[in-house]
């Protein structure tokens, strides 16, 4: 059996962005992002997809178990713009950059 990999070819979600979790058991929440792996097409979302992790005792910690994100699908999530809520994103040249722009009310999603 062969092992096939999914590769996004551009990902439109990038660290510290707002985004909202549109299925699984953690549907309806919001989150920064914290870690986007493009090869995987994956993403690490603060305080969402917890898992408990056992961790064992070592010189300087304690062990026990401890909860910890866990990486899930890119296609899970929906970008959060800071006035209408998810939506779609697009891109826009505005000057000399490319910038993602909001498809519902057309303001800038980068932060530069």
């Amino acid at each position: 059996m062969i092992a096939t990999t999914t590769a996004h070819k551009r990902v439109d979600i990038r660290r510290n962005d707002t985004v909202k979790v549109l299925s699984g058991r953690d549907k309806g929440k919001q989150g920064r992002v914290l870690r986007v792996f493009p090869d995987k097409g994956k993403v690490l979302v603060e305080h969402v997809m917890m898992v408990k992790k056992h961790m064992r005792p070592t010189q300087k910690s304690k062990g026990g178990i401890a909860e910890q994100e866990s990486a899930f699908s890119i296609s899970k999530v929906q970008l959060v713009c800071g006035t209408c809520g998810p939506v779609r994103i697009g891109h826009e040249l505005r000057g000399d950059k490319r910038v993602r722009v909001c498809r519902k009310c057309n303001t800038t999603l980068d932060k530069t």
